[in-house]
């Protein structure tokens, strides 16, 4: 296995219309600026793409739609949530079909695996299909943390190419590298400790932002890998504040409001997420709109 992936790839959402529809149209269209402004992949069907909400049959027209708009510019990742192992995969295989290039696994949404069975679930999916696979791990919001002594047990699997770290604990980057050395490749999964991450020697960024400011999240990577990090932390600082919002268990709707109110596309979301109302929506639209301001200054 030869796959390798560096730099900002977002977690792409998924557009809907105000009857909670997909949006193929408006997706497609969402992928394209991401690449036209330098992102050097996309994920579809993150969480932050409502992967759980979504039929079988949307989820297939999602990475086809977006393998077709990409059109071999940069790869194309599919997220992988799933219950079962059985369904993870069978999804894997479906999805390299549908033409994936590759797998953001999750760990099972329906039970909380030890250490032991955790490392079983990533061996077994890995073995379903011939993509290279990130892991995600994001123990904050699933229970289930992918160690470096998890990652130990991985290290001879060798469709396992990277992981996206979203434990919280900056220190994670650096304990992952003593233990495995440059084995996997390790992305930042939080917008807001990219700069943190990049300083420690990630090679990537999964970002829920980039959706909104993709240029500037480029750039910001750009800067950080050129060890130009006080240019970075200028464009950071501005920021930093819409990133917070990329940590809250209601960052669809904010990210998609905020998309909204930078280049207009569709806000909405499907049930049972609700648009945002009263004084949350009026924090959001204020955070966003004070970067826009702080930018144009800039």
């Amino acid at each position: 296995m030869t796959t390798t992936w560096r730099g900002v790839f977002p977690a792409v959402t998924t557009k809907m219309d105000e009857a909670g529809q997909v949006d193929i149209t408006a997706t497609q269209r969402s992928i394209n600026r991401l690449i036209e402004n330098g992102v050097s992949g996309v994920i579809v069907l993150p969480m932050l793409g409502e992967n759980a909400s979504l039929t079988s049959s949307e989820r297939e027209k999602v990475i086809r739609a977006a393998v077709e708009v990409v059109h071999g510019r940069v790869p194309v990742l599919s997220g992988l949530a799933e219950v079962t192992l059985a369904s993870a995969k069978t999804n894997a295989r479906d999805y390299e079909t549908f033409g994936a290039q590759g797998l953001m696994v999750f760990p099972s949404l329906g039970y909380k695996s030890d250490p032991r069975e955790t490392a079983a679930w990533y061996r077994q999916i890995a073995t379903a299909s011939s993509l290279p696979i990130m892991i995600y791990n994001n123990p904050i919001a699933y229970g289930v943390d992918v160690t470096p002594a998890v990652l130990q047990m991985l290290a001879d699997t060798k469709e396992i190419v990277c992981v996206k770290e979203e434990s919280g604990d900056i220190r994670r980057i650096t304990d992952i590298a003593v233990a495995l050395g440059d084995r996997f490749s390790v992305f930042c999964g939080v917008d807001d400790l990219i700069v943190e991450s990049m300083a420690l020697g990630i090679t990537g960024w999964v970002s829920g932002m980039t959706n909104v400011w993709p240029k500037e999240c480029v750039e910001i990577f750009d800067l950080c890998a050129g060890e130009k990090f006080s240019q970075a932390r200028e464009l950071y600082k501005i920021l930093t504040p819409s990133f917070h919002l990329d940590t809250h268990v209601k960052l669809v709707q904010y990210i998609k409001l905020a998309e909204h109110l930078v280049y207009g596309a569709p806000e909405w979301t499907r049930s049972p997420r609700l648009p945002l109302v009263g004084a949350e929506r009026d924090f959001v639209i204020a955070t966003v709109t004070g970067a826009i301001n702080n930018l144009a200054r800039a």
